[in-house]
């Protein structure tokens, strides 16, 4: 029998600055079109520099529930991973943020990254509840670790006290379950 996951182990959420962490890659919480409008795409647009807008313009747009990778610019950070959860103007739905996880995920370890950090994908502009993100990420997260991966630590840097507060609760549900 496998040993079991220790999910805090692998999985480490904080309230920070998402631009500021020195990992592989950052997770942005993207429209499909890739435009780097507000939230955390606008941080990214701001600390990034240009470049990766201009590589976003490159790829874009993805399908909904996609994702795409552009480098990190004058990030820490060496690449951004795109989690298209929604259209450009529009909401994110349930499906589309597990879907936009999973893929970022993917992608991560196609590249054998070891480090990633994601925000909380669509709880802004996009409008969709704290809580319900917290489980489907988290959910995604746990379920990509439980198979082959390159990825060592998930990082998961929220910008509220509330978001914390969700994302930690909801960790600790899934590590009684495991």
């Amino acid at each position: 029998m496998p040993p079991k996951l220790n999910l805090a182990d692998r999985i480490e959420i904080l309230q920070g600055d998402l631009v500021a962490m020195d990992t592989d890659a950052i997770v942005n919480a993207a429209n499909n079109d890739l435009q780097l409008g507000g939230g955390v795409a606008g941080a990214i647009r701001r600390s990034g520099g240009p470049q990766i807008q201009k590589e976003c313009d490159e790829i874009g747009p993805v399908p909904v529930g996609g994702a795409a990778l552009t480098s990190g610019g004058n990030l820490k950070a060496r690449y951004v991973i795109h989690a298209a959860s929604m259209q450009l103007g529009g909401k994110t739905s349930a499906q589309s943020l597990r879907s936009s996880t999973a893929h970022a995920l993917r992608i991560a370890a196609q590249k054998e990254l070891k480090t990633i950090a994601f925000p909380a994908v669509g709880t802004g502009i996009a409008g969709f509840p704290m809580r319900e993100c917290a489980e489907i990420m988290l959910r995604e997260a746990a379920k990509h670790l439980e198979g082959p991966t390159s990825l060592q630590k998930i990082y998961f840097v929220l910008f509220d006290q509330d978001a914390l507060v969700a994302f930690t609760s909801v960790r600790s549900e899934l590590e009684s379950k495991v």
